[in-house]
């Protein structure tokens, strides 16, 4: 049964549309009885139509794999219904829960706050399951997590970026976005991502060579040096848990 064809219609899909990006329309829906996210990826004009297929299946695919993948290594993703190569969507499980984006944005500071510290760890802990399974999220904000309403369980959502990696550059630009984006959008709820780190060192395998790699990106620069485009301003460091990452880490 083909639920996601049948509620294409007129170009745009039948449900509640949750959200708009550049890459996708995310709609509330329903699968075979269930309550369920259609995310639709665009067609690109200026791309060769057969190509335009083909690419937009192997992300639509490679989004999917790496969601059940996330689930094999102890990570909580929606779960996967279906992929239709045809409405170029991917259909999963609705997750009924409150953003972590949103819940860090009415909260106070973490250290008056038993919830925002479990938060925290469970974030922490999902990333080092994946990072030791050799998956990269790579979106890694709060927007894209989702703490389940029953369970109080971090699911993690959106791998439309992710992808397969064992380096630990990969793993530390993964932490490093998160990091951007605790300190653009949360430095109110004070230092989350410190309670972050240390529940990763104490999740990952291979803490010590992640963390070495984010030491040294977030370490301040000389003067003049270049600034890559996952490198950030000496005037955008907050240094104030570069010594978690550096404690006991061994250098070469």
């Amino acid at each position: 049964m083909d639920v996601a064809r049948e509620q294409v219609g007129d170009g745009e899909l039948a449900g509640n549309l949750l959200k708009q990006g550049a890459e996708a329309r995310v709609y509330k829906s329903s699968f075979m009885g269930r309550e369920a996210v259609v995310k639709e990826r665009f067609a690109k004009k200026y791309r060769h139509a057969s190509l335009d297929s083909k690419l937009t299946l192997k992300r639509l695919l490679g989004e999917a794999r790496s969601m059940i993948k996330a689930r094999k290594l102890g990570v909580r993703t929606p779960v996967v219904f279906a992929v239709d190569s045809l409405s170029r969507t991917l259909t999963f499980e609705f997750v009924t829960g409150s953003l972590i984006k949103d819940i860090l944005l009415q909260s106070g500071p973490i250290s008056e706050n038993t919830i925002l510290e479990d938060i925290a760890s469970q974030i922490g802990k999902a990333i080092a399951r994946l990072h030791d399974g050799g998956l990269i999220h790579g979106d890694l904000t709060t927007s894209n997590m989702i703490l389940h309403s029953e369970k109080q369980e971090l699911v993690m959502i959106d791998f439309g970026l992710s992808f397969t990696s064992s380096l630990p550059e990969d793993k530390a630009v993964d932490l490093y976005v998160l990091e951007r984006a605790l300190i653009s959008l949360h430095s109110s709820n004070g230092n989350v991502m410190e309670q972050v780190l240390a529940s990763y060192r104490q999740s990952s395998k291979y803490w010590s060579s992640t963390l070495n790699k984010l030491a040294q990106v977030l370490s301040p620069l000389p003067p003049n040096t270049f600034v890559g485009p996952y490198m950030p301003s000496p005037k955008q460091l907050d240094p104030s848990w570069l010594s978690l990452l550096s404690d006991g880490v061994p250098r070469q």
